[in-house]
């Protein structure tokens, strides 16, 4: 039973919604909870039930296994910060075999690369996702074509890492990932709005980034060659201008991070993943 007077004190930085009554008070932020006290666990626990049964169905649009794990991973793990102990949004994932995308990349047919994500955007909307989010940067080449025929509504992993650019401050990102997406205008058309500057490796560069991404990262392969060289690149664009790099394959991450990188890195994966995380809990800050 709820005792008759319970008190929640919540806090962060960020900005807050409050509701307080007779019976509880507490604080609703965007960015997660940090409880300072309780005088009842059992109120405890039902504040976080209502606010988990609150939270949105999030959607995975897969495409490389090793991404879309880290980001879901995130998701998962990370969900505790919002929503209490062991707690996260509902989430499902669907990804046809990693080859069907690749094909048609290689011939350059994003119309076919849309209808692969479209066919996963309509599987999980019948399942009940309330929105989506895709794991993987080279295929935000079709989104174009994919967003007007979505049943649901999509967050742009590019626009995430941009937006996440520009509140640190960052003026010029290095741009690292597959050759075609680096070749692509994915990111600087989503930097441009944010008034920021890039800079692409080399061609050569490009290709053997290309190479260690897809014969060695998507598998899970990890040699200590293919981090010294991602190592030499990064440290080439922070003598171009860069302050900053972006890890535009979602695989990168699993041998790159701030600790090894001659720049600080903007890691799309689990960046798409808690933006996905805030969108997902949204709800909680409208409590009737």
């Amino acid at each position: 039973m709820m005792q008759s007077v319970v008190r929640f004190a919540l806090r962060s930085t960020d900005p807050t919604v409050v509701r307080a009554n007779r019976r509880w008070s507490f604080s609703v932020t965007r960015m997660g909870w940090q409880v300072l006290g309780t005088r009842s666990a059992a109120a405890f626990s039902l504040f976080f039930s209502r606010i988990r049964g609150m939270t949105q169905h999030i959607g995975i649009v897969a495409c490389s296994a090793e991404g879309a794990a880290l980001c879901y991973r995130t998701i998962c793990i990370e969900g505790a910060q919002f929503l209490g102990p062991h707690a996260h949004p509902e989430v499902s994932m669907h990804t046809p075999p990693l080859a069907e995308y690749v094909q048609r990349i290689d011939r350059g047919d994003w119309q076919g690369v849309a209808e692969l994500m479209l066919a996963s955007a309509n599987k999980l909307s019948a399942i009940g996702a309330n929105f989506l989010i895709c794991p993987d940067n080279t295929i935000h080449q079709a989104l174009p074509f994919v967003e007007p025929k979505s049943p649901l509504p999509w967050l742009n992993i590019a626009e995430v890492v941009a937006a996440q650019a520009a509140a640190r401050g960052f003026r010029c990102l290095g741009l690292t990932g597959t050759r075609s997406l680096v070749e692509s205008d994915v990111y600087p058309k989503m930097l441009a709005a944010h008034g920021l500057k890039y800079v692409r490796p080399n061609h050569q560069e490009r290709e053997e980034i290309h190479r260690i991404i897809m014969d060695e990262l998507v598998y899970g392969v990890i040699k200590p060659r293919a981090v010294a060289y991602l190592q030499r690149v990064i440290a080439g664009l922070k003598d171009r201008g860069c302050d900053a790099v972006v890890l535009g394959c979602t695989e990168i991450p699993l041998i790159l991070n701030d600790t090894n990188s001659p720049l600080p890195t903007l890691d799309s994966a689990r960046l798409l993943a808690r933006a996905a995380l805030r969108r997902a809990v949204e709800g909680a800050n409208r409590i009737a």
